[in-house]
């Protein structure tokens, strides 16, 4: 036990120094960097550093809002006093409205930490960028204080608006009365579904487009099922949530009905998240890797090229982030992360050898966790380029 609680803490301490010698190990590979004029840069100049000791906490909560299918009120209260709930809240309602590298730099290090706890924040500053980007101000003043300081919960449920049963009849629709809308159908993969007081939906109004919509979990008709049983990340728990004859006052509509709702709204870092926390993931994992080498130098080289490929990744995302000309396509970098995670996680379980898969060791729950990205998020380019990864072939021919 005591060796598990020193790799968590080594994990918690792993991006300061990280951070300290990317640059020079950057100019050293020939790896392409961020002028210190870029904006990239300067926000990571500026960026106020996580409370490693907090992170450290989280760490060692990590197993058990893997396995377990419960809200994790530990690691959310973590978070809470990390401020993380306030990190995308507007200043006005009592956050910090941060976006872009900084934002970024902070998924990141909680997903070192704790995959399953930056899952769930990620799904609930998604709810909060709905609310905050397409301006109604009243729901705003309503909801986002409690938001703010993590007392509320809320979440998104636009699967069927994405990626998931979007081809096909609609698996949720809306009838316009006017002064409300009728809601009817199945919303699938709704992270946080039990806990949440409100999740943000999309729908299909038919002959009209679709809306965006907030969802008060206690409505009549709104009937949340049993969490599902994933291979990783339970403490997500992620249910679907069915709505029948739901009658929704039109106060609670935030777009629509338009084509591709999705595409209105100010957006966020561009959905970078996704990406940002699989490199969150592989951190943890190297960082193991290159505990197991201080025992064994010929791991050294592997330290060394996952490293590599984490840094440029992170700096390509960075550079995303910041709007830079230069920056490659989103898409083709979530599939290259994708790789990545699974390349560093599961290089970590070959050198723990049997102690890494049993239970008790962290190695397992990343190789298990990694495999998350390749269905999160995962629209059909990003696919097609992931695929190509894995079987070898460079994806130049992939469409983005």
């Amino acid at each position: 036990m005591r060796r598990f609680r020193r790799n968590a803490c080594a994990i918690a301490r792993s991006r300061v120094s990280r951070d300290a010698e990317s640059s020079e190990r950057s100019a050293n590979l020939g790896l392409p960097t961020l002028r210190s004029e870029d904006s990239a840069s300067r926000l990571t100049n500026t960026i106020t550093p996580m409370p490693q000791n907090l992170l450290t906490q989280l760490a060692e909560l990590a197993r058990k809002a893997d396995e377990e299918r419960v809200w994790p009120a530990a690691s959310w209260k973590i978070l809470q006093a990390i401020g993380a709930c306030g990190w995308t809240v507007p200043k006005v309602h009592g956050g910090e409205q941060l976006d872009g590298v900084e934002l970024l730099e902070r998924y990141e290090s909680l997903a070192e930490a704790c995959l399953t706890s930056a899952f769930l924040l990620s799904q609930r500053d998604a709810a909060v960028r709905r609310l905050r980007d397409h301006g109604n101000e009243s729901l705003c003043r309503e909801l986002l204080p409690a938001l703010a300081t993590g007392e509320r919960f809320a979440t998104v449920g636009l699967a069927q608006l994405t990626t998931s049963r979007q081809h096909g009849q609609p698996t949720v629709t809306a009838r316009d009365l006017g002064d409300s809308l009728i809601i009817d159908g199945t919303i699938p993969w709704v992270t946080g579904a039990p806990r949440a007081e409100h999740i943000v939906i999309g729908a299909v109004v038919e002959g009209a487009g679709q809306i965006l919509a907030v969802l008060p979990a206690d409505l009549p008709g709104v009937c949340v099922g049993k969490s599902l049983e994933l291979m990783a990340l339970e403490g997500s728990i992620t249910a679907e949530v069915r709505c029948e004859q739901v009658r929704l006052p039109r106060k609670w509509l935030l777009a629509g009905p338009v084509e591709r709702v999705m595409q209105t709204g100010k957006g966020g870092t561009g959905g970078l998240e996704t990406s940002c926390l699989a490199l969150g993931l592989a951190g943890a994992a190297i960082s193991q890797l290159r505990k197991e080498a201080e025992l064994r130098p010929d791991l050294l080289r592997d330290v060394e090229r996952l490293g590599k490929s984490r840094q440029h990744l992170v700096q390509e995302m960075h550079q995303l982030a910041a709007g830079s000309a230069l920056a490659v396509a989103p898409q083709l970098l979530r599939a290259r992360v994708n790789t990545l995670v699974l390349q560093a996680t599961q290089a970590t379980l070959t050198a723990c050898k049997g102690t890494g898969f049993l239970r008790s060791h962290p190695a397992q729950r990343w190789a298990r966790q990694a495999l998350f990205f390749l269905v999160w998020s995962c629209p059909w380019p990003v696919a097609a380029a992931t695929m190509q990864y894995l079987t070898g072939t460079e994806p130049e021919n992939c469409v983005l």
